[in-house]
């Protein structure tokens, strides 16, 4: 049967909810807009006339579907080339839904994301409904088909799985931008000692550039081994502007909530996001995203809302 203009309405309105929930799940923004389209299909060809609560029949259907597609990725991930990071997307994307809350920044931050990625789905689907969109016990019960003590259970196993060791220092777009310039004075001075400074002492360094450019399949632990890591990748040479066509401009950002430096090349591509985890102590961490596949939807969005002087150029 075809959409009334209603129930057409009624399902847009949704959109941004229901994406803002399958990004959290899967740690891919392309995954959730096929996992939100999947939910409308099931919408347009369900019988909608015995249907009393459109918006929990939603949200436990595409609950239902990131699931499925968190079971396969486990298998997929496997054989992933390297680390595999989340998605990384700028500060208004509706992917990031809700901020209003610390529980619901911290649920997208990068860090938190890739550590969602040792629970297991069901925990997953709890933390996310619970500490990010404030689904009541009993309501994720009826989403995921469980009793409302073992829903309980697997929430508080999975903020024991999530919690952090330090305070997570949060930041505005300026004080993004601050952070940011002092990295790369620090990276760029050709010297370790400023990077070491500015790291915590057992920091860990991850890239992500799946099988389609080189990147370190191996963290990098340790302040020390980190800026002797960022002093090569920072370092000037032909192979690497070859490799993007000539020099790249560094840009401040503020990605997942966190501060990011964004490599732009000549063409206005992204080529690159580092991701910083300030803490009361230093950068406890950096998520470097190098993988295309990866990097589409923040390229689309960087230069919707550009151009910006960058910071720096290099190579």
């Amino acid at each position: 049967m075809p959409l009334a203009a209603y129930e057409t309405d009624l399902f847009e309105n949704s959109r941004g909810r229901l994406e803002a929930i399958a990004y959290r799940l899967l740690g891919s923004a392309g995954d959730a807009e096929d996992a939100v389209q999947d939910t409308y299909l099931r919408w347009h060809a369900a019988d909608r006339e015995r249907i009393e609560t459109p918006e929990a029949w939603l949200t436990k259907v595409l609950t239902n579907i990131c699931l499925n597609q968190l079971t396969s990725a486990r298998v997929r991930r496997e054989t992933y080339v390297g680390q595999w990071l989340p998605e990384p997307v700028l500060a208004g994307d509706r992917m990031l839904g809700p901020s209003d809350t610390a529980e619901q920044r911290e649920s997208v931050s990068l860090a938190v994301l890739t550590l969602m990625e040792r629970l297991t789905p069901n925990e997953r689907a709890v933390y996310v409904l619970r500490e990010a969109f404030g689904y009541a016990h009993r309501e994720i019960a009826e989403i995921l088909d469980l009793t409302e003590s073992n829903c309980q259970q697997i929430h508080r196993r999975a903020k024991q799985h999530l919690t952090a060791d330090r305070a997570r220092t949060e930041v505005d777009a300026a004080a993004a931008r601050e952070v940011v310039r002092e990295f790369l004075a620090a990276a760029l001075s050709g010297d370790t000692d400023p990077l070491v400074r500015l790291l915590t002492e057992d920091a860990v360094s991850v890239a992500d550039g799946g099988a389609r450019v080189q990147a370190r399949r191996t963290p990098v632990i340790g302040a020390l081994g980190i800026a002797r890591y960022l002093r090569g990748l920072f370092r000037p040479n032909p192979a690497k502007r070859a490799a993007t066509g000539g020099r790249v401009a560094l840009h401040a950002a503020l990605v997942n909530g966190a501060p990011a430096v964004l490599i732009e090349s000549v063409d206005e591509r992204i080529l690159g996001v580092i991701c910083l985890a300030p803490t009361t102590e230093g950068v406890e961490a950096l998520h470097i995203q190098v993988n295309p596949d990866k990097l589409e939807r923040i390229t689309r969005q960087w230069a919707a809302a550009g151009p910006y002087r960058p910071l720096a150029e290099v190579w």
